[in-house]
């Protein structure tokens, strides 16, 4: 059971100054909760040694997929495969951040993991920098939250430099080289992210632009901004799977890019396997102990499941099936063409009224913050935010 705590929302107008401006969905509904769900300290704890330990089975995982060539059983496209292989060789190619969705963790409920976005993760505003807001709003102790978000995101940029080592090195070792971040125009939602990734990494230190993705230029040499200046680095909120098919001449140059040595990708083109839903059949074959994996297959499950595209986004293409394969509920999307992998069915956790509750915790290096999304049974583009506040 989830225990909500009520608070004063804050006014469009003020969202708006801090940036925020994606506040309303389009049935005219507030997309932040004006509830905080209430999380002990233990549970934030159980969280972050359960994604942390996680990422290490991922990391795990990826190893085992390139050494037996698995890339089709996830359904990488065949254009990505070289540029995978590359970047998970290499360990300049730093994994900035990443989310994992996760059911339960409150109220004495096991937590399961549901997915990692790892390429391209959203959210990042609402649990860095909203959730403070909130607290401050509303005259609550901002520290008392698991929300170490920005600092660990700033820390990682600089391990792109100072990679294991501490990263307080950074500046004895930067030598100005250049981010380039990019989100596609008209996105508002994406280009705020991708924006404060950028203020974070030029708080880590770096140099960096903004570009809008459709004017940056490329060739086999490097990656420019419209005004010919090149980037040793292009962070791109822009799923490499899109790249694959939509862009598969935007591929073979990214692929000669990093074989060339000029320029290194963030997120890395390896989160792609960490980011396909049939990451998870791997995980069981490899971890069939593990308390944090539910059954997953890429044929449909004598029990109730939930059929999920390999790659996807807010719930599309999900339908959740009973143990005799009959559809229960079921979302449209534009993910259909893509394989599908079947996951056992867990209840997420919910409040008093019914309302449903998936928990997402950022990974920068390790475990770093925590944010909820609230909904019905399958959690979609008109789910919630709700922040949470830890309590004793």
């Amino acid at each position: 059971m989830v225990t909500l705590r009520d608070i004063k929302p804050i006014d469009d107008k003020a969202l708006e100054e801090i940036g925020f401006a994606w506040h309303t969905d389009s049935d005219g509904s507030k997309y932040v909760s004006d509830k905080l769900v209430q999380v002990t300290h233990q549970e934030a704890e159980d969280y972050y040694e359960a994604v942390n330990e996680l990422y290490d089975m991922y990391a795990e995982a990826a190893e085992f997929v390139i050494e037996n060539d698995l890339f089709f059983e996830l359904g990488i496209p065949f254009n990505l495969v070289d540029m995978i292989k590359k970047s998970w060789e290499n360990d300049v190619h730093w994994h900035v951040y990443g989310r994992f969705d996760l059911a339960g963790g409150t109220g004495g409920e096991p937590i399961k993991l549901i997915e990692f976005n790892a390429d391209t993760p959203t959210s990042l505003f609402e649990t860095a920098v909203l959730q403070w807001a909130l607290l401050k709003y509303n005259d609550m102790d901002e520290d008392e939250q698991f929300n170490n978000v920005y600092d660990a995101i700033r820390d990682n940029f600089r391990r792109l430099i100072t990679l294991f080592d501490d990263p307080a090195k950074f500046d004895e070792l930067y030598d100005g080289w250049k981010i380039l971040f990019s989100s596609v125009e008209g996105n508002l939602e994406e280009e705020v992210t991708t924006r404060l990734l950028q203020q974070i990494a030029t708080d880590a230190g770096f140099a960096t632009q903004y570009e809008h993705i459709q004017n940056v230029k490329f060739s086999d040499d490097e990656i420019c901004d419209a005004n010919d200046n090149p980037y040793e680095y292009w962070f791109k909120l822009y799923p490499f799977e899109d790249i694959a098919h939509d862009e598969p001449e935007l591929a073979t140059i990214l692929t000669n890019i990093m074989q060339n040595q000029k320029a290194i990708l963030l997120n890395p083109p390896y989160t792609l396997l960490f980011q396909s839903k049939g990451m998870m059949k791997i995980l069981c074959d490899l971890f069939p102990d593990s308390p944090y994996l539910l059954r997953t297959s890429f044929e449909p499950l004598d029990v109730k499941c939930v059929e999920k595209p390999v790659f996807g986004r807010e719930g599309a293409n999900t339908k959740i099936l009973s143990a005799n394969g009959e559809v229960l509920k079921a979302n449209d999307g534009p993910y259909g063409n893509y394989k599908k992998v079947y996951q056992e069915y867990v209840e997420f956790s919910k409040d008093l009224h019914g309302n449903k509750y998936q928990a997402g915790v950022f990974f920068a290096y390790e475990a770093c913050g925590l944010g909820y999304r609230c909904g019905g049974d399958i959690l979609d583009n008109m789910s919630k935010f709700v922040g949470h506040v830890l309590v004793d």
